[in-house]
This record gives structure tokens, sequence and C-alpha cells, in this order.
């Protein structure tokens, strides 16, 4: 992110929405929109936005999954995959 250019008051945003969202969407970089001197906003392009959605979300499970093993709560891969074989198993069941 070009930080010098990737920052703009209000006022610019009132006036330049059309080459502001032509900018994010062509770059993918954020913007950050300012009020008073101040950071209020960011507006960024769908894609970037649904990779940080994404990213979060894995970011979640492994906090969840550190948080389990700290907890103890694990299982042996063994009892896992043999699990699985048998979701498998029994959906093939259901085709056939």
């Amino acid at each position: 992110m070009q930080l010098h250019s990737d920052i703009k008051p209000i006022s610019w945003l009132k006036n330049n929405a059309k080459q502001l969202i032509e900018t994010v969407d062509e770059t993918g970089n954020p913007m950050v929109i300012t009020q008073n001197g101040e950071a209020k906003a960011v507006v960024m392009n769908v894609r970037a936005y649904d990779q940080m959605q994404e990213s979060l979300a894995l970011l979640r499970m492994l906090a969840d999954s550190a948080a389990d093993v700290e907890a103890g709560n694990l299982r042996d891969s063994d009892e896992v995959f043999a699990d699985i074989r048998k979701m498998i198993a029994e959906k093939r069941n259901e085709r056939g």
C-alpha cells in the first residue's frame, strides 16, 4: 500500500467517488478516508475484502486449534481417519 497516495480526505471522496472505486478496483489497494485529519474509514475492493475475510477465518481456526491443544482436547490421527473412512463409506452406501 502506498500510504502517501492511498489516504484521502472525505471532501476528496465526495467529489471523486467514481475515481476512488476505479482505483481500489484496479490496484487492489485499500484507500483510507480521513475526516478532520483522522482516519475514519477504509474502502477496498470486494476481492481483497473476501480474501481478508477468508484469512481471518483461517486465523480463527488456528487460534481455536491452539486453544484445543492447550486444553488437551486432542484425538489420535488413526481415530480421526477411521471416522472419515466411515463417513465416506456411509455416503457411498446412501447413493448406492
